[in-house]
């Protein structure tokens, strides 16, 4: 039996409260999440629900960068590319390629020493390199898509898998399709939700294979989807194979087992990889995305600012502070982490929190809330012409 709706005869509705409703739709805006675009919805806790979190709207990031912008135009500015990030990129191969080097020709460290640089000194600057991979498939390390596909495989020299043009692809599609089931590849498969929900050793054994996790969902969703490789990846594996081929001649296998051992560390278990977990795992009701802005944004170029870089995509790494300063109405009233550690601590002990923490949209629902953007712009733009002529009224 369909549920009982009460409906309401227009013409019997009289005229003062028929003006009254259009008056108070006009100053209603379109979106109800706005201004932060939070939403209505509850986290996913493992254990007491089965899915993840669901919620009704489009992704907030674009709606609150055109509301931004309303308010702070001169964020434009701040749009370009940092050419900076390509001398990072060559200083990191010197750096790993020596070390492998060293160790692979010159000296046969004790497995302490191979462990430790690889951790402290190795990983670390695979997490900088997939900074940078990330920088150059955005385009903001040169002018040109082309040249920044060539700084995204020089950034992969050190890095023994191919990744950069995957990478790429595959983050695209995230930022276009955030939460939209099927869409975002950053999603965790429905195994990784229902196997290891929120017990602590599947968790800390979950983190420590996430480097496969972004291979095996990219692997399932091509097969999903009949994806093929693109024309990039397969150029980005030939050259990775020629790569490794060279490395091996001339720093021995102990040198190439350095870097593979040096990327598995910075992408599970170490702090920088922590981002991972901090940028869309929910820790709040209402809030998929989170921004970190700890001490080691400085080693790490800023990748913790992640609402504010998802907003404005054109921004690179080294004026993402500048954007959260000039935006701080925004930014500041959003929910932030302050410790990569504390976020690793926190998601692996806390049984209120694991893979199923994330938040899903369908398709149908995305658009939906997508066709929401022209009304929002002429409610914008009225309440900013209504606020100047407040202000011209009390000059």
């Amino acid at each position: 039996m369909p549920p009982f709706v009460e409906t309401i005869d227009k013409d019997s509705v009289p005229v003062s409260r028929q003006k009254q409703t259009a008056q108070h739709q006009e100053t209603q805006h379109p979106d109800y999440r706005f201004p932060l675009y939070l939403g209505r919805w509850k986290r996913s806790i493992p254990y007491v629900h089965e899915d993840f979190a669901r919620d009704d709207m489009d992704e907030p990031h674009l709606k609150r960068k055109h509301t931004i912008l309303r308010e702070h135009p001169e964020i434009e500015k701040l749009y370009g590319t940092d050419i900076r990030t390509l001398y990072v990129a060559i200083a990191i191969n010197v750096v790993q390629l020596w070390i492998a080097y060293y160790f692979g020709r010159v000296w046969t460290p004790p497995a302490y020493v191979f462990i430790g640089v690889a951790y402290f000194v190795g990983a670390t600057l695979t997490g900088v390199i997939g900074v940078i991979i990330h920088e150059a498939c955005h385009c903001l390390v040169t002018k040109t898509k082309i040249l920044n596909r060539y700084v995204g495989l020089l950034a992969n020299i050190c890095l023994p898998v191919p990744i950069a043009q995957s990478f790429r692809r595959y983050h695209i599609q995230h930022h276009s399709w955030q939460g939209v089931e099927g869409l975002d590849p950053d999603l965790p498969l429905e195994w990784e939700k229902t196997l290891i929900q929120g017990n602590a050793l599947c968790k800390l054994l979950w983190i420590m294979i996430y480097p496969f996790m972004y291979v095996i969902r990219g692997a399932v969703m091509q097969s999903d989807r009949n994806l093929t490789p693109s024309k990039w990846e397969i150029i980005n594996t030939v050259f990775t194979v020629a790569m490794d081929t060279l490395i091996t001649k001339t720093c021995g296998w102990r040198g190439l087992g350095y870097l593979f051992l040096s990327l598995y560390l910075g992408y599970s278990l170490h702090p920088g990889a922590a981002h991972f977990i901090q940028e869309h795992y929910t820790f709040d009701d209402g809030q998929e995305t989170y921004s970190y802005y700890g001490i080691l944004n400085i080693p790490f170029m800023n990748i913790g600012y992640h609402n504010e870089h998802h907003d404005f995509q054109k921004i690179p790494w080294s004026k993402l502070p500048k954007l959260r300063s000039t935006a701080r109405d925004y930014y500041d009233k959003l929910s932030y982490h302050t410790s990569w550690i504390m976020v690793h601590w926190m998601f692996i002990f806390q049984n209120t929190l694991g893979p199923q923490s994330r938040l899903v949209r369908t398709y149908k629902d995305f658009k939906q809330g997508r066709s929401l953007l022209g009304k929002m712009r002429v409610y914008e733009e009225k309440q900013i012409q209504q606020r100047n002529a407040n202000k011209d009224a009390n000059k």
